[in-house]
């Protein structure tokens, strides 16, 4: 009897969706700020490139958040999103002077929360493993929030949880949720794309001027109530700001 062994022979053969595994860095350190809600507002940092809806700009962007990532220690695809949310209510809503740094703040303070990693992603924005945050149940310290969304985004049909690397809730995601590449398909909350623009549409929603300190701290707060996140999310946005326009 002859046994045979077959090798099957994966080389140079990869998988477009596969999750993009870039050099790991070290997080960049944020000195912590504990300024007083409208006291101030976080540096803007870099600003990225100019949306020209008629022409492709993505040769641009790749650049400015590769540079930007060279930086701050954010993968470039991340910077990617925030830069394109940037762009993006710039042209939509110019007067809120949303910063890619903000979002960049609120996802620093989310992964360290949520205990998530952003440092794998696949090539079409989607995290390798889906973000959903523990029940809203009102069990010590956690607030109760009943189910709003029949578990579709969350899994659980009887209390709310925090969805994607934004951490909406699903009510906060049904009604803000925008696509933010253009090609139809439903806005998922586990894309980072996504989850930026709506992200940025969220914060611009209350019509102030994030440029401004009492604008930049409505908009937190309405993002999310606890003046101790917000402070978060100042230092840490502030931090890459800085490091982003460094020599």
């Amino acid at each position: 009897m002859v046994t045979g062994v077959v090798l099957v022979l994966t080389i140079g053969i990869r998988n477009p969706d596969a999750p993009v595994a870039p050099p790991v860095q070290p997080a960049l350190a944020i000195p912590e700020q504990r300024p007083q809600p409208g006291a101030e507002s976080p540096r803007a940092g870099l600003a990225a490139p100019v949306d020209r809806p008629q022409v492709s700009d993505q040769v641009e962007l790749d650049a400015w958040a590769t540079r930007v990532a060279d930086k701050t220690h954010v993968p470039p695809r991340v910077l990617a999103a925030y830069g394109r949310a940037e762009m993006w209510m710039q042209r939509q809503k110019p007067t809120c002077h949303l910063s890619w740094a903000t979002l960049a703040g609120i996802g620093r303070v989310e992964t360290e929360r949520g205990e998530f990693d952003l440092s794998a992603i696949a090539a079409n924005g989607r995290v390798a493993k889906p973000v959903v945050g523990p029940p809203l149940d009102g069990s010590p310290g956690v607030p109760a929030v009943h189910d709003t969304d029949a578990g579709k985004l969350d899994g659980d049909k009887a209390w709310d949880h925090a969805i994607g690397p934004m951490q909406f809730l699903p009510s906060t995601w049904k009604k803000y949720q925008e696509r933010a590449n253009g090609d139809g398909g439903a806005p998922d909350p586990q894309n980072i794309d996504d989850a930026a623009f709506t992200a940025a549409r969220y914060l611009c929603s209350g019509g102030d001027d994030l440029g401004t300190p009492a604008g930049w701290w409505r908009a937190i707060l309405f993002y999310n109530p606890g003046v101790a996140y917000g402070q978060d999310v100042f230092s840490a946005a502030d931090a890459y700001a800085e490091a982003s326009v460094a020599p």
